[in-house]
């Protein structure tokens, strides 16, 4: 299986893909990145690529904001990324990271405007459930909490704004959680360490809205895309204190990497009876049904490679 990055203009080696120790985006997070996800199916063996021009013009969008400038249009970096799947050839669902970074290597200099030497690479890797999305998992509310835009922004994938996290993440495991849930400064719900969340209550779909400093996630999109088209009804944005997930009937996480993954427990509290909820299960059939090209009405959102 051949293993090929994109990288400095060129399909390469994966394995000779890299950067100098005094690259400036490895001392100090500079860079923007994205995670994309390309879905197997075996049926017609091919890979479907998920909502990849949304991806890259968010990427470009943070690109914007940090000062990097990639020499490639939103098409472009589609065509290449579909050139890039389709030359590495593995017949399972992959992750795609396409990153943008300040290449300068240059340390103890923090002025982006005069930084040249701006670099991007995009690598597929194998990668199958982020989360066991078989069963809920159990979360915890994290003792870190979210950036708020004046700190970092929080709407774009800055790579330092992740240390957050992971910091966030670390604690969630090795107190004996799967996932961690981070509130914003004023103690609202914000999102997961990498996904954005949903809670189902009184029969009611609401998700935190997007100045509580979370991403506006591309998953989240779809899921309240399929919620009133498919299912009839709307997802309600609002700030949701940390109280009302204890009382909620499902919680479930998306994300890209996560798909659409459902909650067991927070804070040792138990979610319904503890499993995936009806409606949970319901929303994930169809969302994977459309991310592997077998929902005609959703063609739109998906490439082939």
């Amino acid at each position: 299986m051949p293993e090929i990055a994109f990288h400095k203009g060129e399909f390469v080696p994966l394995k000779d893909a890299s950067v100098g120790v005094m690259t400036h985006a490895l001392h100090y997070g500079t860079a923007v990145f994205e995670g994309i996800r390309g879905n197997w199916n075996e049926e017609d063996e091919t890979t479907y690529i998920f909502r990849l021009k949304e991806h890259y013009e968010r990427l470009l969008s943070g690109c914007k904001l940090m000062r990097i400038k990639v020499p490639y249009t939103v098409e472009e970096l589609c065509n290449i990324t579909k050139e890039l799947v389709e030359k590495c050839e593995y017949n399972q669902d992959v992750y795609i990271r396409p990153l943008a970074y300040k290449g300068a290597e240059r340390v103890a200099y923090l002025d982006l405007s005069k930084l040249e030497d701006d670099g991007f690479t995009i690598v597929v890797v194998p990668l199958g459930d982020y989360l066991d999305t078989e069963k809920a998992v159990n979360c915890c509310t994290s003792s870190y909490r979210r950036m708020e835009d004046y700190i970092i922004p929080p709407h774009l994938k800055i790579s330092g704004l992740y240390v957050n996290s992971i910091l966030a993440k670390t604690e969630a495991i090795v107190a004996g959680f799967d996932e961690a849930i981070l509130l914003n400064q004023q103690g609202r719900v914000s999102e997961g360490t990498g996904e954005n969340i949903f809670i189902y209550r009184n029969g009611k779909l609401s998700t935190p809205p997007l100045i509580d400093n979370l991403l506006p996630g591309i998953t989240r999109d779809c899921v309240v895309d399929i919620v009133k088209n498919e299912l009839g009804f709307d997802v309600e944005e609002r700030s949701i204190p940390r109280s009302e997930l204890y009382l909620a009937d499902e919680i479930f996480l998306t994300g890209t990497a996560a798909h659409v993954q459902g909650v067991g427990s927070v804070d040792n509290h138990e979610i319904g009876d503890g499993q995936m909820g009806p409606l949970t299960r319901q929303i994930q059939s169809l969302y994977f049904d459309i991310v592997t090209g077998r929902n005609i009405k959703y063609s739109h959102w998906c490439t082939k490679a």
